[in-house]
């Protein structure tokens, strides 16, 4: 949904399911700081029963508290421009060679200590990009549950996200392992001075990939 300030007239965008059902979230405008409630749009048929749940992996009982109030949480709520990207990795050095990059084409970045602060994020931000290293809080890159999570959203969703796997095992822009990983590139550690170059060439790559989809999608 789109909602608007009523003191700045500033434009923001929000998925419809971030804000609970029969609930109010309270938000603050990134221009005026003004204070805007956001009322839970009208609820849809339920899904199918049995679909998975990340909840079998991670407890989320103090988020789903009576309020949902994302005025603490800055990139709810950005500007109708604004990019986020998420960096799931726990070594500095490496997030010290990423960060530069990131800056420069205008994300805003959110940082993660573990799987579970990642996955509770994901519960109320759309983010435009995700680096995630496979093996980013877990010693099994294969039951990466960030990784899972990615793999069972909706493709509506997952089509708007850029997922790269940053890793040891396999080579860089490795596009089989890229699809059979459910990740959109793959980033070799040994490259990573180089991933300015190759977050953009793999940027416009998927550009390139997804613009038949996406034009026929909207007419």
């Amino acid at each position: 949904m789109e909602i608007t300030c009523n003191n700045c007239q500033g434009k923001l965008k929000i998925a419809d399911d971030k804000v609970p059902e029969g609930k109010t979230a309270f938000v603050k405008c990134p221009r005026c700081q003004s204070r805007i409630s956001v009322s839970a749009p009208e609820p849809e048929p339920d899904d199918e029963p049995g679909a998975a749940s990340l909840d079998d992996l991670f407890d989320f009982a103090e988020e789903e508290s009576e309020g949902y109030d994302a005025t603490e949480k800055p990139f709810d709520f950005i500007e109708e421009e604004g990019k986020t990207a998420m960096l799931c990795e726990s070594d500095g050095l490496i997030r010290e060679k990423l960060r530069p990059t990131l800056d420069l084409l205008e994300y805003h970045i959110t940082e993660v200590p573990n799987s579970r602060e990642a996955l509770k994020k994901m519960r109320y931000h759309n983010y435009d990009l995700i680096l995630l290293n496979e093996y980013f809080d877990t010693r099994d890159p294969d039951a990466n549950a960030i990784l899972i999570y990615l793999e069972r959203q909706p493709m509506e969703t997952r089509r708007h996200i850029f997922v790269t796997l940053l890793t040891t095992r396999f080579r860089t822009m490795d596009h089989m392992t890229a699809f059979q990983k459910s990740v959109n590139m793959i980033l070799n550690l040994r490259n990573i001075d180089d991933f300015d170059k190759i977050l953009q060439r793999g940027m416009t790559d998927y550009g390139l990939f997804y613009k038949m989809f996406k034009e026929s999608t909207t007419l």
